[in-house]
């Protein structure tokens, strides 16, 4: 109860609030008996459909940490429920004339100009920060002992909150059941859209309960029921190796991760330079340096 309680006032906030992108075309542009589309309707408010497609790009727009969870039957309801409220909000608001108001217009004026700004650094950055393979391996082989490592092992898991759960879920692994489709389906651990995958560790970065089971696996073999205070864990050991140093292409994207600031800020910086050329720039630095001394509005000055 308590998992789905917070997951619950999460999705309110994150949704109902605008911390992420959640609004959906027939949620904001559909009136009382618009035409469904050919996406499977989920929910009506006052003849406004809700679709499959309209839930799915929800979804999407969830952080990582939420999307485990709104995908369980729980989850999924509540969902929908706050897609259904965000419209009503939506249809009251309009009905109350807010959706005309200046303060609105005023923000969603800001709004554009900085959505406009993003869509074009964005543009800029996908188009000319591109650092070749070359580049990444040369900086791999002159740093080579940055990526040593101890012994390591690779593992998946499958973390559900109740002892029974994890039970039901050894049964089915038991019975034949896929590990990773398990893992998918009911943990609630954010590796869940990876199939339960942990990726390479060594010992010392996991809960002790937890390294103790997965270091004492054979390779392929799977644990019973681990708890630790995350709740009830179910490991597989898939892959073991000795100290070394990490293969390039697995630390590929860890260095060009690394390096990728850099390079944006030289393309920010040339952007910003670029834009300046021929431009026709003033700045008022005598009122710049008056702007809120004493509280008051700088004075008259001639621009420089």
């Amino acid at each position: 109860m308590r998992r789905h309680s917070l997951f619950k006032a999460a999705v309110i906030v994150t949704c109902l609030f605008g911390l992420v992108a959640c609004k959906s075309k027939s949620s904001t542009t559909g009136t009382a008996g618009s035409p469904k589309t050919q996406s499977q309707v989920l929910a009506e408010a006052n003849g406004v459909s809700i679709t499959a497609d309209d839930f799915k790009k929800e979804l999407e727009t969830l952080p990582p940490y939420l999307k485990p969870m709104a995908q369980t039957p729980e989850g999924k309801k509540e969902l929908l429920d706050t897609m259904v409220v965000r419209e009503l909000i939506l249809q009251k608001a309009a009905k109350d004339g807010i959706d005309k108001s200046q303060e609105v217009a005023d923000k969603l004026a800001e709004l554009k100009k900085r959505v406009v700004i993003e869509a074009y650094l964005r543009k800029q950055v996908e188009e000319k920060v591109n650092i070749p393979d070359a580049e990444l391996k040369k900086f791999y082989d002159e740093n080579k002992e940055k990526f040593r490592t101890g012994d390591q092992v690779r593992a998946s898991h499958i973390l559900v909150k109740t002892e029974k759960e994890a039970q039901d879920i050894l049964a089915q692994l038991k019975a034949g059941a896929k590990f990773e489709d398990l893992a998918a389906k009911y943990s609630i651990d954010s590796s869940a859209a990876k199939g339960g995958d942990l990726g390479w560790f060594g010992k010392g970065v996991m809960l002790p309960e937890f390294e103790k089971a997965v270091f004492s696996l054979k390779e392929g073999q799977t644990s019973g029921i681990v708890k630790t205070k995350f709740g009830y864990h179910i490991i597989k050991l898939t892959g073991t190796r000795k100290a070394g140093i990490m293969p390039f292409d697995e630390v590929k994207d860890q260095i060009r991760a690394a390096l990728l600031p850099a390079k944006q800020q030289e393309l920010f910086q040339k952007i910003k330079d670029d834009v300046k050329k021929g431009a026709k720039i003033t700045i008022n630095e005598d009122a710049l340096k008056e702007l809120g001394q004493n509280g008051a509005e700088p004075a008259e000055a001639p621009a420089k």
